[in-house]
């Protein structure tokens, strides 16, 4: 049987851990609340934005000033990477650094990868083994959509300078708290989606195309990210909160297992030192 303080200190061990997966479970639920707010009156605008921009796309082949919309041959990547700073938050990370190795070995297999990690546990597991591009971890310390577009600018510009020729986005989309789902979406350059026939809308352009285009491009791209980065950091949130509430679970279950191991073995000593004193007795009497 164990020793009777071992498992008294265990049980007070894993009281402290319970009240510190406890306390992590609750500054998250208050800090999903607010990003699942953000993201949630985010969606519309930005998919709408996009869907305006997709469909404006079609228009786009030949003019000038459509450098975000040209095809080229794809022979350098980048991946846009977006995990967390903090860990203790289930398998958040490490899926996205599987899906990215996934996407780099199936999808870009005779292409050059550079990858762009935002958040810092992405950056430590990639960086070994993969050309890092940049690495914007602390855009999570001021989030912020003008934040956010300053970096969205430097892909931009990477983009046409010519040393990218394909931009994707991978990152976990916020679906509720407890399920994340693994994205891996275009960012650049920009695709029509659906027939040229259901794209192809009968726009009125004021003052022009062009200028129209020129504004437009860059703000559905900042807005495309931006929401990434948010869809991001809600479920961030979401799966932290489940794994401390699992965690908190799991060690209370823990503690009671011990509290009866410790019982049983308390029993057991008292028994023993009454046997003690019984034998003691007898053999003072005979």
């Amino acid at each position: 049987m164990a020793n009777l303080k071992e498992i008294r200190n265990r049980i007070v061990s894993i009281g402290s851990t319970m009240k510190i997966t406890s306390a992590m479970k609750m500054v998250s639920a208050a800090k999903l609340k607010k990003a699942q707010d953000a993201i949630t009156n985010m969606r519309p605008y930005a998919t709408k934005l996009t869907e305006l921009l997709q469909n404006l796309s079609a228009t786009l082949e030949g003019d000038a000033g459509s450098v975000f919309a040209e095809k080229r041959a794809v022979n350098k990547v980048l991946l846009v990477v977006i995990t967390s700073n903090r860990g203790l938050c289930g398998a958040f990370n490490s899926n996205i650094i599987k899906d990215t190795q996934r996407i780099r070995l199936e999808n870009y297999k005779n292409q050059e990868v550079a990858i762009l990690t935002i958040g810092k546990k992405g950056n430590d597991i990639l960086s070994k083994d993969n050309e890092i591009f940049m690495n914007e971890s602390a855009i999570f310390d001021h989030l912020s959509f003008e934040n956010v577009s300053v970096l969205t600018q430097k892909i931009m510009d990477s983009f046409a300078a010519g040393k990218f020729d394909k931009i994707d986005l991978v990152y976990n989309r916020f679906k509720n708290a407890a399920t994340q789902i693994q994205t891996h979406e275009a960012f650049l350059p920009i695709e029509s989606q659906g027939d040229k026939t259901e794209s192809n809308t009968d726009y009125i352009f004021e003052p022009s195309k062009e200028v129209i285009v020129e504004q437009l491009i860059p703000k559905s791209l900042k807005m495309q990210l931006y929401k990434a980065i948010r869809d991001s950091y809600a479920a961030e949130h979401g799966a932290r909160m489940t794994a401390m509430h699992k965690a908190t679970d799991n060690a209370g279950e823990m503690k009671d297992e011990l509290t009866l191991i410790y019982n049983k073995a308390r029993q057991a000593a008292i028994t023993g030192e009454i046997l003690e004193i019984v034998g003691g007795a007898e053999a003072l009497n005979n």
